[in-house]
């Protein structure tokens, strides 16, 4: 049971979060605390956080359970402001998609308080954001990462298993290079290339008649460009090294297949599409 959960950032993520444990009967009380007046009182018109604060001491003060949701870019500055209130019973964890860059942060600003912090990351997202989109069945079923480091006390990381598992999720474990790396081929270049696709297209002289004509297939394969701009900016930025290795694997292969297009080379094309087919199915058999 955690007897204060404190969300710095009461959004999507987060205010799902909060929803899930509230359902599981894990939580006693929820306190919001975010930069947007507006979004707050609409998380505690919801009923999403039982109280909201714009004050970091007092929304810290007694947290027994301290997330930290909001964007990549944002999460240096929120440790140094939060460090300052942080007692013996608090654990810190994060919901960030990037992990080098905030393990980073979380050394420096936490000092002695570091080993409580565990770094974690949800594998359940959308396109949508804001704390009007947040579901308490978000996380059923998925799976979250967490990336202890050295330092990382068994008692903290325990605490955020028995959280995320409260929600009904399976929770995994990776060092943090490792999650960056697989990320980085999975899910952030994925968006880089949505992105790309959107914008491409809307660039093109043709694009309202070409809009006319789009189907299943480009909707599904851009649905995730309608994702927050800004947080994107700040997860690329943030595992820029390991998206830019993906980035240039993803290039080499889009430069073969364009030769074997300009050359009409029909075998390399077929063992292309049948090995990303025989690929994909194992992802989903069904």
């Amino acid at each position: 049971m955690i007897k204060q959960l404190t969300l710095i950032g009461v959004g999507f993520i987060g205010g799902s979060l909060a929803r899930a444990l509230r359902t599981s009967g894990q939580v006693q009380e929820v306190i919001g605390l975010g930069r947007n007046l507006a979004n707050l009182q609409q998380a505690l018109d919801l009923g999403v956080v039982d109280r909201i604060e714009t004050s970091m001491a007092r929304a810290v003060h007694d947290a027994d359970m301290l997330v930290l949701a909001v964007p990549v870019g944002a999460m240096a500055q929120v440790l140094r402001d939060v460090a300052p209130y942080i007692s013996d019973q608090t654990v810190i964890t994060d919901v960030g998609s990037v992990k080098g860059s905030v393990v980073t942060a979380a050394r420096t600003a936490l000092g002695s308080y570091f080993h409580h912090f565990v770094p974690a990351h949800p594998l359940a997202g959308s396109e949508k954001s804001g704390v009007t989109a947040s579901v308490g069945d978000l996380f059923r079923g998925q799976r979250v990462i967490l990336t202890p480091v050295a330092e990382t006390e068994d008692w903290a990381l325990t605490r955020v298993e028995h959280m995320w598992r409260a929600t009904g999720a399976e929770t995994v474990t990776l060092s943090v290079e490792e999650h960056d790396a697989t990320l980085a081929a999975t899910s952030h270049l994925p968006h880089l290339l949505a992105f790309t696709l959107m914008d491409l297209l809307a660039r093109e002289p043709v694009a309202r008649r070409a809009f006319d004509f789009i189907g299943n297939g480009f909707r599904d394969m851009t649905r995730i460009a309608a994702s927050d701009p800004v947080m994107w900016r700040d997860i690329g930025l943030a595992n820029r090294a390991a998206i830019l290795q993906a980035l240039g694997g993803y290039r080499a292969d889009l430069d073969a297949l364009g030769t074997a297009l300009e050359h009409g080379d029909a075998a390399y094309l077929e063992a292309f599409f049948t090995r990303a087919r025989q690929a994909r199915r194992g992802i989903d058999p069904k």
